[in-house]
């Protein structure tokens, strides 16, 4: 055989473990690095019941974090911090604050945003987390329910945001992290009200982030496909190929809570602006909504149509 064709044969296997190894390191440093970064902060997060909501408690709280967890019913709030105390060392860990948030109730977001503030006089890390999803045609939802996915996806999320923006100013230091729908960036059919919500929040994050840098705040928002909540989403119809469908589905378990999360903790350490978690298809899509409007309406239309044409068979 060959001398060189035999060296290059053992040589790749090398390059590729090599290779592997290095990124295995780096992700473990970043992890490691991004979980000691919270020690000490308050961060507050929205919908801590929620499966990213709880898996970020769990990190965060690991990580030595002054926890303040918002979420509807304070009996599974409870249950959360107590999960949480009996899985980490109570000497190096804090124990949780509990605040009850429901974003559909925005008359309550002024007592609720003073009792957030006073559990530690100020706050270092803000997640919206918090999300209302329907899916209908446009013609079928009502106004009410129209305003109340707007109260739950945009004014309550601004509203929180705005009421501890003053704390983080006079510190100038904070960092809001928006945890938003890939359909911030990309509109899908069926989901009118939702999508406009979604780009509506994005939008406001956005220029905010350019208003508060000079304050030393940082703004990041992370835009996924659906997270991933039981083995259950697996048994969901793969027949359709349109990109309304992959936009839906990263793959059969969509995003798991443990990688929404993965991306959270790199994002709070990084600070990075922008984040897209999302396959390689819904990402093309986004380009094509900016640079190729034509072909993704057109794409978009008969992605409808074909869903139409197989529940009429």
């Amino acid at each position: 055989m060959d001398p060189a064709w035999t060296t290059t044969v053992l040589l790749v296997p090398c390059v590729v473990v090599l290779t592997a190894g290095f990124f295995y390191l780096y992700d473990f440093i970043i992890g490691l690095l991004s979980k000691t970064s919270v020690r000490n902060k308050v961060v507050v997060i929205t919908d801590a019941l929620s499966g990213v909501g709880k898996e970020c408690a769990g990190v965060f709280h690991k990580g030595g974090a002054r926890l303040i967890l918002c979420g509807k019913s304070w009996e599974k709030l409870e249950e959360l911090a107590d999960d949480l105390a009996n899985a980490s060392d109570p000497t190096v860990t804090f124990p949780p604050k509990l605040v009850l948030l429901d974003f559909g109730d925005m008359e309550s977001m002024p007592e609720v945003i003073a009792e957030i503030l006073d559990c530690y006089g100020c706050l270092d890390v803000l997640i919206l987390n918090s999300s209302m999803k329907v899916k209908a045609p446009a013609q079928s939802l009502s106004l009410e329910m129209d305003k109340l996915l707007m109260d739950n996806n945009y004014f309550g999320p601004v509203t929180l945001a705005k009421g501890v923006l003053p704390s983080m100013i006079s510190r100038r230091t904070g960092h809001l992290l928006l945890v938003n729908s890939i359909q911030g960036k990309l509109a899908i059919p069926f989901r009118t009200t939702y999508a406009a919500s979604k780009h509506a929040v994005q939008a406001f994050f956005d220029c905010l982030r350019a208003e508060v840098e000079e304050y030393g705040i940082s703004v990041s928002t992370i835009n996924h496909t659906f997270i991933s909540r039981s083995a259950s989403d697996n048994t969901q119809a793969a027949s359709s190929k349109s990109i309304c469908d992959h936009t839906d589905h990263q793959k059969p378990l969509g995003v798991s809570p443990d990688e929404a999360t993965t991306e959270i903790v790199k994002t709070l350490n990084n600070k990075r602006r922008e984040v897209v978690i999302a396959p390689s298809l819904p990402k093309v899509a986004i380009y094509a909504r900016s640079f190729f409007p034509n072909v993704f309406f057109a794409v978009m239309a008969a992605g409808v149509k074909s869903a139409a044409a197989s529940e009429k068979m």
